[in-house]
C-alpha cells in the first residue's frame, strides 16, 4: 500500500476502463486505488470515467469521478472542493487531461494553438494553483505534471503540442522552486510513444507512422498506459520524498539517442 491514507485528484482519467485500452490518467487512478489511495478521477468524458470510477469501487477501492473542463478556472474550484468535501484532504495532484495536434508551423491555426495552450499549459497552471493551498493545510503533497518527450525535443510535425508540453516543462520548474520550502513536490513526466485512446486512431490507420515510432525507440516497442502509471505511482509516493523539480522521462530510450 505505497499510497495508504493519501488523496489523490486525477485529471483526464475516464479511460480506466477495464478490457479496454487505457491512458495515462484511467490507468493510473486503477494503481493508485489499488496501492490505497482514495481517487478522483475528472475528464470531460462522462461515461466512460463514472464506469471506471465504479469499477475502480467494485474491485475495493475508494474512488468518485467528476466532469471537469481543466481550461475553466470555476471548474478546478469546484472539483477541488468537491475533492474536500468527499475525501477531506488533497495530497496529490496528476495534472494528466491532454489533447493531441499534428500540424507544421505553416498548417497550425491560431484556433489549434490557443486550444494547444489551454487544455496543457493553462490547465497544469490552474491545477497547481488551487491544489497548493490544500496541500500546504496537510503539510504539504506531490503535484504530477505530465508533458511528453515532445516538450524536451522536437519532430516533424505537432507544433503547438510541442509547445504548449514544453510549457509544462519550466512551468514545474518554477513552482517546484517556489513551494519546496512548504513540502509542495512537483515534477513533470515525459512518456514517449505510447498506445492510449488517444494515440491508437493514429497509429492504426498510418501504419509508417507507427513504425516510425517503434524504430526510433531503442527499446522495440511502443509504450503502455501502465508503464507511465508506475512513474506517477513513485512521485505520488513518500519514496521519493527528496524529488522535486526533475523530469521522469519514460520513453524507452528515444531521447537518449
Amino acid at each position: 500500500m505505497r499510497l495508504a491514507g493519501k488523496v489523490a485528484l486525477i485529471t483526464g482519467a475516464a479511460a480506466g476502463v477495464e478490457g479496454q485500452l487505457m491512458g495515462f490518467g484511467g490507468a493510473a487512478a486503477r494503481l493508485f486505488a489499488r496501492e490505497g489511495a482514495r481517487v478522483v478521477l475528472t475528464d470531460i468524458k462522462e461515461e466512460m470515467g463514472f464506469k471506471t470510477a465504479e469499477q475502480i469501487r467494485a474491485s475495493g477501492g475508494e474512488a468518485l469521478f467528476v466532469r471537469h473542463d481543466v481550461t475553466s478556472e470555476e471548474e478546478w474550484q469546484e472539483v477541488i472542493q468537491t475533492t474536500l468535501t468527499t475525501f477531506g484532504r488533497l495530497n496529490v495532484l496528476v495534472n494528466n487531461a491532454g489533447t493531441g495536434a499534428r500540424f507544421t508551423v505553416e498548417e497550425t491555426s491560431v484556433a489549434v494553438w490557443d486550444a494547444q495552450m489551454d487544455v496543457h499549459a493553462k490547465g497544469v497552471f490552474l491545477g497547481t494553483k488551487y491544489a497548493i493551498p490544500e496541500m500546504r493545510k496537510v503539510g504539504g503533497g506531490s503535484i504530477i505534471n505530465v508533458s511528453s518527450i515532445y516538450g524536451l525535443v522536437g519532430s516533424p510535425t505537432s507544433t503547438a503540442y510541442h509547445a504548449a508540453k514544453g510549457a509544462i516543462r519550466l512551468f514545474t520548474k518554477a513552482a517546484a522552486i517556489q513551494y519546496a520550502k512548504e513540502n509542495i513536490r512537483i515534477n513533470s513526466v515525459h512518456p514517449g510513444y505510447c498506445e492510449t485512446p488517444l494515440t491508437i486512431g493514429g497509429f492504426t490507420a498510418d501504419a509508417p507512422r507507427r513504425e516510425w515510432s517503434i524504430a526510433r525507440t531503442p527499446l522495440g516497442r511502443l509504450g503502455t498506459a501502465d508503464d507511465i502509471a508506475y512513474g506517477m505511482l513513485y512521485l505520488a509516493s513518500d519514496e521519493s520524498t527528496y524529488v522535486t523539480g526533475a523530469e521522469l522521462v519514460i520513453d524507452g530510450g528515444t531521447t537518449a539517442q
